[in-house]
């Protein structure tokens, strides 16, 4: 590899993924070349399998562990390979940041795919197309709020608000309007709706009411 005037690389290769993000993949893959289910029985329902690029489905604790610092690295050789100016640069708090999470899972992954391939189709769409959308929405969303260090999400109220009780009931209230239009639209009646628990309350959809 070609090397600066001072011994440093001229370029970084892209991180490799762990032996069980391998396995996990590998999984996948033959679910996915399978045209046999049998074939793959032993791997349980297709449902459960972990997709890396999901940390959320990756339940096995030394997984998930690598599957986070996988990402680490892969927010480092982001951050030195393609980063120039400070604006695009992903912040070191970037895991308390949800939005980031599910977005790198997918830019990493689909770098991953295109280190596979024999031809450089796919890196050409993900260098054109799939990493300056993603630096797009990074200044979008962040709007240089962590630079100095991590702040909680503006929105944290609207958010505890969406979540309390009495808002649910309230859109609860709502759809049970939709439902009654749409009986006097069909002649169908809406199936009984279940009690629901927000916030440690139960709330009957029907009525709002909370008990």
């Amino acid at each position: 590899m070609a090397e600066s005037q001072d011994g440093h690389a001229l370029v970084r290769a892209f991180p490799p993924v762990g032996p069980l993000m391998w396995e996990a993949y590998e999984d996948l893959r033959h679910v996915e070349q399978s045209n046999d289910l049998a074939l793959t029985h032993h791997l349980g329902s297709v449902d459960d399998l972990p997709r890396p690029w999901l940390p959320a489905t990756c339940a096995s604790v030394d997984l998930r562990e690598e599957v986070w610092e996988w990402l680490d690295a892969v927010v480092d050789w982001l951050n030195t390979e393609f980063v120039w100016l400070g604006e695009d640069e992903i912040p070191a708090c970037w895991p308390l940041h949800p939005h980031l999470v599910h977005e790198l899972g997918v830019i990493a992954d689909q770098r991953r795919r295109a280190t596979l391939t024999l031809t450089s189709d796919l890196l050409e769409e993900w260098h054109r197309y799939c990493l300056p959308a993603f630096f797009d929405r990074l200044r979008t969303r962040t709007r240089g709020s962590c630079e100095t260090g991590h702040t909680g999400p503006p929105a944290a109220a609207r958010t505890t608000r969406y979540r309390s009780a009495s808002e649910h009931a309230r859109r609860a209230g709502w759809y049970r309007a939709d439902l009654l239009a749409a009986t006097k639209r069909t002649g169908r009646q809406p199936s009984v709706p279940r009690l629901v628990v927000s916030d440690g309350l139960v709330i009957d959809p029907r009525t709002g009411e909370i008990s």
